[in-house]
């Protein structure tokens, strides 16, 4: 896995967690990190488990020239669609770093322009470099924090288990006790079809 796109600037890596989720918000991770960091351990977050996560978001946080992490409500994902909604969050991100990064590099192949920086949208980015997956470690273990506490609240969706994934546990409940505020009610959560875009 590479250490930046390009050398020798200040570069942010930026990545979202619970785009495909029928509950909660959706959160992305801003992550700038210093020349020559390295650790073997890091990757696309999907590709580690709880364990894994939760001890390299330590060693993230801590080593991380800067970080910061945002959300967007599920009102907002409902209002911006999610795409943008998750593009806003990253934006959101970047606005909490104390220093405004050269070049941003970005999960997936859609962004739209932060301020006048210039940017690289990359493919499975999180596979590739390294800021791009200490982001999406970050934005995954503080929403599945977050989905945590929220079970706490509701506990009938089991969302400290699925994170408001559309597991068949979550649609059950859902068929049977209904939409919380918590659920972004443009999400067709009981049309298959739906599911299959996520």
């Amino acid at each position: 896995m590479k250490s930046f796109l390009k050398r020798g600037i200040i570069e942010a890596g930026c990545d979202e967690a619970g785009r495909g989720c029928l509950a909660g918000p959706v959160f992305a991770a801003a992550v700038i990190l210093p020349k020559g960091f390295k650790n073997p351990g890091i990757d696309d977050s999907k590709k580690l488990n709880q364990k894994e996560r939760d001890r390299l978001r330590i060693i993230i946080e801590k080593k991380a020239m800067h970080w910061a992490v945002a959300s967007c409500s599920p009102v907002e994902i409902d209002h911006l669609n999610i795409l943008w909604a998750s593009v806003k969050a990253m934006h959101d991100a970047l606005d909490l770093l104390p220093i405004i990064p050269e070049h941003i590099i970005i999960d997936g192949n859609r962004f739209k322009p932060y301020q006048s920086i210039k940017h690289t949208t990359v493919v499975d980015g999180d596979a590739l470099y390294l800021s791009i997956a200490a982001a999406s470690i970050l934005a995954k273990t503080h929403r599945d924090e977050y989905m945590a506490g929220l079970h706490l609240e509701h506990p009938v969706y089991g969302w400290d288990r699925n994170k408001g994934y559309p597991t068949a546990e979550h649609k059950a409940a859902l068929h049977l006790y209904g939409e919380t505020m918590h659920h972004r009610k443009s999400f067709q959560w009981n049309i298959p079809e739906q599911l299959e875009l996520f």
